[in-house]
């Protein structure tokens, strides 16, 4: 053992010693969670099971330590954010369940190593404080004694486990429970000294240049502009100045998730995201920005977003997240979503938390991408960071006002397959024509797919070669030269329920094929080489397909 982690190690230990007469009966300040709840998760809770990642679960009685609970369950579990589920539902049965659980919780604390998860602790204590007027605060002063105890001990565990190893969003809620000790028991002074000490230094890792956080998901976007804004409220709630920093940190952070939004108001699905409902996404902007500003660019964040009249295009144009915080990382570098008005045609698969879907849903093959033969463009370890990336990630934008270009390539299929993909994009005519190339540069003809997911929302017919998209009362045509197109069936988890859909997979032609000619607008040719425009190398293989998506007017 280093002596850094000894000396951690002791802090912790000295932390969760037993109390004796050193805290008050109720916290000086508490606060008003400011996020809704799921009063369906609420009622389960009521009926002593719960719902999570689509899999039912029983809760704990008398043992928080047992059960048959994956790691992200238990970290939840023992997390206590479910007591807003609770909350929101209102009930008198609902309160008692609350005081039930924090009390049973209190009663057989766990020993396992998830108490001494930073993270996870001040999830809880924040929990605590948020709710304690909805359910603690008229309970039997024995149990106020145990509650104030404890939240003191762990209030003194996150602080002696400060400063975390990278943790990407989820770290912020170890601060959020030092501010939440801070406020119930001002009189130690030491979390909010460390707080103020640790938080800056911790934004400054999570939070790019141009305020993309690190781990490249608007997910996590997501998931800091709402641990900020709290801090914002809980701030506000004492009486208290919020930190400059924090301000300045939501500046930042929330341009960019705006920028991460559809026109329906949710999520863009990368990289570990959801759509999640667009109230919640509004509810965190509206506690945490000003100025109602969408990000123009992302550089350091390595998303491109671009609109066009009622269509937009937003495209993962970089590399997956360093190591480190790539755990919600998927292997859908150079993926794209495309949506008009509040409708979303194609998308990515979306993502699960466990099990196999999990991993599934990590795979290229659920993102709208190029597949080379059956691989992924990442492979993942049994921590959840990868293994293998793509290392080069290279993306050129030009515009000319009302067209785009993108040209973009990535090497993630170097090294099992020899081969580098090419993707080229073409948005124009007030976003109803969208056009690409896929080429494939190998050491032999590759067997591949591309792979469009359909939102399930959309209906969609084949006719013929053409394959037809309505929407929103609007008709879209995709057609393709240089391969095979059908649709298949397809899976969808980005609204946090499997719903079924279908695919658009374009496939080699049987034999090998002579160039394909680019479908692209006249005169557009220089902008977007075709594939015989490509350097022929000695010795290589070159592989093109072109596709189009156009609205048919009405």
């Amino acid at each position: 053992m280093t002596g850094s982690r000894w000396l951690r190690g002791l802090r912790l230990s000295l932390a969760r010693l037993p109390l004796g007469g050193q805290t008050s009966q109720e916290p000086v300040h508490a606060f008003r969670d400011p996020w809704k709840g799921d009063p369906e998760q609420g009622a389960r809770l009521i009926a002593g099971h719960f719902c999570f990642d689509r899999q039912d679960y029983a809760l704990p009685k008398g043992s928080w330590e047992r059960g048959p609970w994956p790691g992200p369950v238990r970290e939840w579990l023992h997390g206590f954010s479910w007591l807003r589920d609770l909350r929101t539902l209102g009930s008198d049965r609902a309160r008692m369940t609350a005081r039930m659980l924090v009390s049973d919780w209190l009663a057989h604390p766990p020993t396992d190593p998830l108490v001494g998860d930073a993270c996870v602790t001040g999830s809880r204590l924040a929990s605590w404080l948020s709710n304690h007027e909805f359910c603690l605060a008229s309970a039997d002063l024995a149990l106020q004694k145990r509650l104030m105890d404890r939240m003191l001990v762990e209030g003194r565990t996150i602080a002696a486990l400060l400063p975390l190893p990278p943790q990407g969003a989820r770290g912020l809620m170890a601060f959020r429970g030092l501010l939440a000790a801070a406020m119930a028991m001002p009189d130690h002074t030491g979390f909010m000294s460390r707080y103020l000490r640790y938080l800056p230094a911790e934004l400054e890792r999570l939070i790019l240049a141009d305020g993309t956080v690190i781990e490249r998901s608007p997910e996590a976007q997501f998931l800091v502009a709402r641990e900020l804004a709290e801090m914002s409220v809980m701030f506000r709630t004492a009486h208290a100045s919020v930190p400059p920093f924090i301000d300045r940190a939501l500046d930042r952070v929330c341009p960019v998730l705006r920028a991460m939004r559809h026109g329906d108001g949710g999520l863009a699905v990368f990289n570990g995201a959801n759509e999640r409902y667009s109230a919640a996404v509004e509810d965190v902007l509206a506690q945490g920005s000003r100025q109602k500003l969408i990000a123009p660019a992302m550089p350091q964040g390595k998303f491109t977003r671009l609109a066009l009249g009622k269509s937009l295009l937003i495209v993962d144009s970089g590399a997956p997240a360093a190591a480190g915080f790539d755990h919600m990382a998927h292997a859908g570098t150079m993926s794209f979503e495309f949506s008009h008005q509040r409708h979303r045609l194609f998308v990515n698969c979306g993502s699960a938390v466990v099990g196999a879907w999990r991993d599934a849903m990590r795979c290229s093959a659920a993102h709208t991408v190029l597949v080379a033969d059956g691989l992924s463009s990442a492979d993942f370890g049994p921590d959840g960071g990868m293994t293998r990336r793509p290392v080069t990630v290279s993306c050129e934008h030009q515009t000319d006002g009302s067209a785009h270009w993108l040209d973009m390539a990535h090497d993630g299929y170097h090294a099992p397959l020899g081969a580098k993909w090419t993707r080229r994009l073409y948005f124009g005519s007030d976003g109803e024509d969208f056009r690409g190339q896929e080429l494939i540069d190998g050491e032999r003809n590759i067997d591949f797919a591309i792979r469009f997911h359909i939102h399930p929302d959309v209906m969609v017919t084949q006719d013929d070669e053409d394959i037809i998209l309505q929407a929103g009362g609007m008709i879209w045509r995709f057609r393709q030269r240089g391969g095979v197109v059908r649709l298949e069936s397809d899976v969808y988890l980005g609204r946090g329920k499997r719903e079924s859909g279908q695919q658009i997979i374009i496939t080699p032609l049987p034999s090998p094929p002579a160039q394909a000619d680019a479908v692209l607008p006249d005169g557009q040719s220089e902008a977007m080489p075709v594939a015989s425009d490509t350097p022929k190398t000695a010795g290589r293989v070159h592989q093109s397909v072109t596709w189009l998506l156009e609205r048919i007017p009405e």
